[in-house]
């Protein structure tokens, strides 16, 4: 599977999803844990710093200014 793959259970606003080998590299750039792929949200989560980093176009955006808070 590549970046460009679309995900087939998203229907008409199918989005790109990560490329595996990139997701097993990427830390939270805060904390340097590792994070887990959340495929419903699209988003990659670092559960050590409570912050979810979206994935647009199939690109992480790992900027805490850009990231979504967990409660």
């Amino acid at each position: 599977m590549s970046g460009n793959d679309r995900d087939p259970q998203a229907g008409d606003t199918a989005r790109l999803r990560p490329d595996p080998r990139l997701l097993e590299l990427l830390v939270c750039p805060l904390t340097k844990t590792p994070l887990s792929y959340d495929a419903q949200r699209n988003e990659l989560v670092s559960a050590a710093a409570r912050l979810a980093y979206p994935i647009r176009d199939g690109i992480p955006i790992m900027l805490a200014s850009e990231a979504r808070s967990l409660e």
